[in-house]
């Protein structure tokens, strides 16, 4: 295990990672589904308060961050027109159903069950941005993905409690991460598409 220290480390890797998608927000060279964004600063952010409530401490610092980067980012997306991307009607029903899912945890105000339901609302946030990084990942920018996994897998090794609220947004963001990151830098959809065309 990891001193818990390092989760500074990760915090400030998934920072710098933001920074750089702010960057290329801001740029016109990435195009954030603004829906997803907005949901993506929500439900972690909310995941967040959860788990002060549960006491898991300084590894919440993670889930802060994982909410604080895309709401800069959702916010910068009004800076740049080309930075803009234009939503369809399945973005819509995904955020309806994320929202959905924090209104739930809302009613019920359980620590535990707001931390799941934020790991859903924000899996489903995630569904546009997956959609889109396959098919056109050139409107993406892969490092806040590649640092947003780091910071994770940083908190999971730091972790001395493996119980759901310390385990499951770390291991969630891990892996929606690290599908997005390859989604975006391998360019799967491009290839599976060329190979389909030839």
């Amino acid at each position: 295990m990891l001193d818990e220290r390092f989760i500074f480390l990760g915090t400030a890797l998934s920072f710098y990672g933001g920074l750089s998608y702010l960057l290329a927000v801001i740029k016109g060279k990435a195009q954030p589904n603004r829906i997803t964004w907005f949901l993506w600063a929500l439900a972690p952010l909310i995941a967040f308060a959860a788990e002060l409530e549960k006491g898991v401490g300084l590894p919440a610092l993670m889930t802060f961050m994982v909410g604080f980067n895309p709401l800069l980012i959702f916010i910068a997306s009004f800076f740049n027109k080309k930075a803009y991307w234009k939503l369809q009607q399945r973005d819509y029903f995904y955020g309806l159903l994320s929202l959905l899912g924090i209104i739930v945890w809302q009613i019920t105000g359980e620590g535990n069950l707001a931390i799941i339901f934020a790991v859903v609302a924000d899996g489903l946030a995630s569904i546009p941005t997956v959609i889109k990084a396959y098919h056109q990942p050139e409107t993406e920018n892969d490092q806040v993905f590649l640092f947003g996994m780091i910071n994770a897998a940083i908190t999971l090794l730091t972790l001395k409690t493996f119980d759901l609220a310390h385990l499951a947004f770390p291991i969630y963001i891990f892996l929606i991460c690290a599908l997005i990151f390859s989604l975006v830098r391998f360019r799967w959809g491009v290839m599976v598409g060329s190979r389909n065309n030839s």
